[in-house]
């Protein structure tokens, strides 16, 4: 749509309000700070600029330049840019991007980029409907995530796209940041205002490699200078913006899988107090609840296990709360699963069987069934060994080998001496002692 007067004031005054991050976004690739193995001289976006820009999956943390990626291949391939959001569209508004994008090829012979954030978010019918308009070239897609994409994104149209990291920034990025912003304080601050030494390393150091939140916190301290007809930014003053902020943390960078390794390693220690700590601590931190969900439905099984095979139960009933009810109502049943599992023996023997397992499926890769356990619409009339129905024989047993021929005596599960396990323990000796006798 042409530019009129008047949508030309809105766009200034709109610049003018935007946040700092916003108004101080990289123009070009030499602007973009901490990701050089995508824009540098060999990085794979500044390549695809002189050749034919393709469909990416950008995945990385937050605040580190995902849309402004977008963007700026956008202006710099002469596309039309178009942003959508995952968590507030759905098919309809794709479909409607798509007609845009034809007609853009029709009237004018320009493509489109279609930058869609929280591309996960999407459910697997909703981003089928993205893989006609990106394999026929309608549009060119940039989605962005926060999530592991191989888990979140469907892989009909992951191999319609490149996927590339976009790293967590660095202290040293960070700070490159926030010097680059403090150079062109006059165009958003004041020319003379001073900052205090060691303030922009000090906020490096707490925004977990988010360059957005940097300089949200570099514009935070400027209203509170104001506001106190101060001139300097000093430590004293970030102190108190960052306690505004206490509970952030990067929710992909180091501290918030150390947040996440101490959930963890808390539930597995049997301490319900310091897993709910830590649980809450990742809520509080603007982490995904669902994230926090799957990790607690791992551990149900991994370090629970068969010692409470109800673990696993209560953990999927609060995944189902979560999905049922949502946020924050489904904090109470997550909790009820934090602490049912913290505070449950604990077993590993399922992840120690499985280890075993894939040394067997290594070393016996096509062992043959034994014949009298093939399928019986195809088992060999000549087969010798009849199969034997356990439930024909008293106390539902009968002793007869299951693993092939040339495998032997192979153990893979070892029952431990742990809360219901020892139950599991008991009955496999007494059959064991049943065959020996």
């Amino acid at each position: 749509m042409p530019h009129d007067l008047f949508t030309n004031a809105g766009d200034v005054n709109r610049e003018q309000h935007a946040p700092l991050a916003w108004k101080l976004r990289p123009r070009n690739l030499d602007e973009v700070v901490g990701q050089e193995h995508l824009t540098g001289d060999h990085g794979v976006i500044r390549a695809m600029l002189k050749g034919k820009v393709r469909s990416i999956i950008l995945h990385g943390p937050a605040g580190t330049g995902k849309t402004t990626l977008a963007r700026i291949v956008a202006d710099k391939a002469s596309l039309s840019f178009i942003e959508l959001s995952a968590i507030d569209s759905g098919v309809k508004e794709v479909r409607a991007v798509a007609e845009r994008a034809r007609e853009q090829w029709n009237l004018h012979g320009r493509g489109t980029l279609l930058f869609l954030d929280e591309i996960h978010r999407f459910n697997r019918a909703q981003q089928d409907v993205l893989l006609p308009f990106v394999e026929n070239g309608t549009l060119v897609l940039f989605g962005a995530t926060t999530e592991n994409p191989w888990i979140s994104i469907n892989r009909a149209l992951l191999s319609r796209c490149l996927l590339l990291e976009v790293k967590v920034l660095n202290r040293a990025a960070i700070k490159a940041i926030l010097d680059s912003a403090w150079e062109r304080r006059e165009i958003w601050w004041r020319e003379e205002g001073r900052v205090e030494e060691g303030v922009f390393e000090q906020i490096s150091a707490q925004v977990g490699g988010d360059g957005r939140f940097a300089l949200a916190l570099l514009e935070q301290m400027t209203l509170l200078a104001d506001a106190k007809g101060e001139r300097i930014l000093d430590l004293s003053l970030l102190n108190q913006v960052i306690n505004s902020s206490r509970h952030y943390h990067d929710r992909m960078g180091d501290m918030h899988y150390d947040i996440t390794s101490a959930f963890i390693k808390s539930m597995r220690g049997s301490d319900p107090d310091a897993a709910l700590y830590w649980f809450g601590r990742l809520l509080k931190g603007g982490t995904d609840p669902r994230y926090v969900m799957r990790r607690i439905l791992v551990h149900a099984a991994e370090d629970v296990g068969l010692a409470n095979p109800m673990a696993l139960v209560v953990a999927q009933a609060a995944w189902t709360a979560l999905e049922s009810v949502g946020f924050p109502e489904a904090r109470i049943p997550m909790a009820e699963a934090v602490l049912y599992i913290a505070s449950s023996p604990k077993s590993n023997s399922v992840v120690q069987a499985l280890a075993k397992l894939d040394e067997a499926l290594e070393k016996y890769p096509q062992s043959e069934v034994p014949s009298y356990l093939r399928d019986s619409h195809y088992r060999s009339e000549s087969s010798k060994t009849p199969y034997l129905y356990p439930h024909a024989y008293p106390g539902h047993y009968v002793a007869q080998a299951y693993l092939p021929s040339d495998v032997g005596d192979l153990t893979l599960y070892r029952a431990t001496d742990q809360g219901l396990e020892r139950d599991v323990k008991e009955y496999l000796q007494f059959l064991h002692r049943k065959v020996s006798d």
